[in-house]
């Protein structure tokens, strides 16, 4: 583990789908560990953010049965699970990292549809997950979470989303429903077109997780 200029050693775990989990002076933080993720990804987690309602970025049984602080938006219908309600432009600190929530709503698929709210979260000033959303925000971050595929985008939208955030470097997430040669087709557009910060995080041998040691979260 490497140290980062500013912000000190870290390290992401990618599991399943949308799951990053991050870790700092012995603190876990973990984002959307959905009913697709591995149980592994919430063992010994401080916290959880969950960016909105839907069961690919929340296991409601699963973090029921945690017993950690657990936050989403304030709009998100979320059952049988006591959360604490966060809404766009919020600043908090959660397993002592400094969150801040950025955007509001869920990306469409068609017709207006689905209508739920959608947070994404800056962590610590430098790393920004979106959810299922391409919200651009104002400020400037080291690391990009982009979502690789989903029923509510297009290639082209993730390619023109890393362009406009201007990340330092980018990562992908949310590619449980594409198969290895969509998903080879995806990376292949995403790395062409955005430059040498975006890398696919490979699978780690030994796990079922993808490891990335932050030198800069490089």
């Amino acid at each position: 583990m490497s140290e980062c200029p500013h912000h000190g050693s870290h390290l992401i775990t990618k599991y399943t789908h949308a799951c990053v989990r991050l870790e700092h002076d012995g603190r876990a933080l973990v984002i959307d560990p959905g009913s697709w993720s591995e149980p592994a990804a919430l063992t010994g987690a401080d916290a959880v953010l969950v960016t909105h309602e839907h069961t690919d970025h929340i296991d409601v049984l699963r973090l029921a049965g945690l017993g950690v602080p657990v936050y989403a938006p304030a709009e998100a219908n979320i059952e049988r699970l006591e959360v604490t309600g966060v809404s766009s432009g919020a600043e908090f600190t959660a397993a002592g990292f400094r969150v801040r929530a950025v955007g509001g709503r869920h990306a469409f698929i068609y017709d207006g549809q689905p209508d739920c709210a959608n947070l994404g979260y800056i962590v610590d000033e430098a790393i920004y997950h979106p959810g299922d959303s391409l919200y651009v925000p104002e400020q400037p971050v080291e690391t990009l979470l982009v979502p690789a595929q989903g029923s509510w985008m297009k290639t082209a939208e993730a390619i023109d989303f890393v362009k406009a955030v201007k990340p330092q470097r980018a990562f992908p997430i949310h590619d449980a429903q594409i198969n290895d040669r969509g998903l080879s087709s995806a990376n292949g557009w995403l790395a062409e077109e955005t430059g040498s910060s975006y890398r696919y995080l490979r699978r780690h041998p030994l796990s079922e997780r993808d490891r990335l040691v932050r030198d800069g979260w490089a």
